[in-house]
């Protein structure tokens, strides 16, 4: 007789792999919450979270957050432990935001928003005038999908950024820097294997 397939459950439904993120500092610090390790899902890895956020600590206090192509929610989730005013998180995905929601009903976090929706017609469909601005916004988007140039400029057609807002984007080191708009200034940049990150600061 054979194995029963380990995948899933006795009710014959998928049981979908899952895996863990940890809160680095905070008040969540130490928290250990699971996530659905969906295709393609790529959580920042610890040292690059720790390293965003020692350039940025300065920052994070008070602010309202992006956290856009959320997955795990990792980059959002980290600056609500660290005292952000508030977050949203925006992705398409179903079961990941399902299970981000999860996540913030299980720390009792009041200030997250999820938000299940395409990214680029989600910034499409923001009113121009009428639409929260974000301090500090996480773009951490599929590779080789060429998203990172028309989010920026919807950021900014759609005036939802702060006069100084910092911008956190993440791309693979293939791609050499990314194309955004002229008055942001890269404040930082470096790469860890496949990946490479910057911060830029938008400039009034």
């Amino acid at each position: 007789m054979g194995r029963r397939n380990p995948s899933r459950r006795q009710s014959g439904k998928v049981e979908l792999p899952s895996s863990q993120l940890r809160i680095i500092a905070g008040q969540w610090r130490g928290r250990k919450l699971e996530f659905i390790a969906e295709e393609g899902l790529r959580p920042t890895p610890d040292r690059v979270r720790e390293t965003l956020f020692n350039w940025i600590q300065s920052a994070v206090p008070g602010a309202h957050c992006l956290d856009m192509f959320s997955g795990s929610g990792a980059l959002g989730l980290e600056a609500l432990s660290r005292d952000a005013e508030s977050a949203t998180f925006v992705d398409l995905n179903t079961v990941t935001s399902r299970k981000l929601r999860d996540n913030l009903q299980l720390l009792k976090c009041q200030n997250g928003e999820v938000i299940q929706a395409d990214v680029l017609q989600w910034l499409e469909n923001r009113p121009t005038d009428q639409s929260a601005q974000y301090d500090l916004v996480f773009m951490d988007p599929p590779f080789r999908k060429d998203l990172v140039r028309p989010c920026c400029a919807l950021l900014e057609s759609h005036n939802l950024l702060t006069d100084n807002a910092l911008i956190y984007v993440e791309t693979e080191s293939e791609l050499g820097p990314p194309e955004v708009p002229s008055h942001w200034t890269q404040l930082r940049e470096k790469t860890a294997g496949q990946v490479s990150y910057r911060l830029y600061s938008r400039e009034s």
